[in-house]
């Protein structure tokens, strides 16, 4: 199975005073278009995908992904409004109308996909509360022997001294932790938020960090070889190798892991 991941595209209505603006549409226009050409069997959204969670805001993302030729499966990031998320997404049937959190399972691939919400309404950093606990520990427990790829926002580790404490109660990240450790069948965990590349090995799974598909808010990136083109990540699962992680820059020649 191979999926293509994005990330804190922060997009902002065409209007806006920003100068950035256009810059921000114009990558995720050429990433997906790029993607596409990649044909993965499913397309995963790490959150922040606008910039004030507005109506316009989502409207304008929504343009800017239509020409997604596979299945896109969105999780929130802090940046987002999940009340206006789901209004702009709600012919997506994964996407819950109701409820506290926005969070879910995928079961159309051999690879089963669980969204996790870690937002909090307006709060910079994470939560995985009693309640989301409770539920990805009962998700996991339904199906223990079937490979399982999870996507959240923030990260539950620390990175370097750019990224400390990013959950608002460390207990609660060292819950996330606990819970994948109990079930081995968890292949992998993508996450976003920190705008930076990161591959780390985490509670006995992989866990991966892409940066910014906006390249003005992009961390950790050689910008003289990334030469302003958009990278996202390539993800490539399967039983024997499990999870094999590239990045791929928008507009190379080949194709996973260029």
């Amino acid at each position: 199975m191979l999926i293509a991941q994005i990330s804190d595209t922060h997009i902002l209505v065409p209007k806006s005073d920003h100068p950035a603006a256009e810059l921000r549409a114009d990558c995720l226009r050429r990433t997906v278009a790029d993607i596409n050409q990649q044909r993965p069997d499913a397309v995963i959204f790490t959150g922040d995908t606008v910039q004030h969670g507005q109506p316009e805001e989502y409207a304008r993302l929504r343009e800017l992904l239509a020409p997604l030729e596979k299945p896109l499966y969105l999780v929130p990031g802090n940046r987002d409004d999940k009340k206006e998320l789901r209004a702009a997404f709600g012919d997506h049937i994964y996407m819950r109308s109701t409820g506290e959190f926005l969070h879910y399972t995928v079961e159309d691939y051999d690879t089963r996909l669980v969204g996790i919400d870690s937002t909090l309404e307006a709060g910079r950093k994470g939560r995985f509360c009693e309640a989301r606990q409770a539920w990805l520990d009962a998700t996991l427990g339904e199906q223990p022997d079937r490979p399982t790829l999870l996507f959240i926002h923030h990260p539950p580790f620390d990175v370097g001294d750019h990224y400390v404490g990013g959950y608002r109660r460390p207990d609660e990240a060292a819950a996330l932790k606990d819970i994948v450790k109990r079930h081995p069948q968890v292949t992998g965990l993508l996450c976003g938020h920190v705008h930076w590349p990161v591959e780390r090995a985490w509670a006995g799974t992989e866990a991966r960090i892409m940066p910014s598909i906006a390249v003005d808010v992009r961390k950790g990136i050689d910008e003289a070889e990334a030469r302003q083109r958009p990278i996202y990540l390539l993800h490539q699962l399967s039983g024997d190798s499990g999870l094999i992680s590239q990045p791929r820059r928008v507009g190379a020649d080949a194709s996973f892991g260029t």
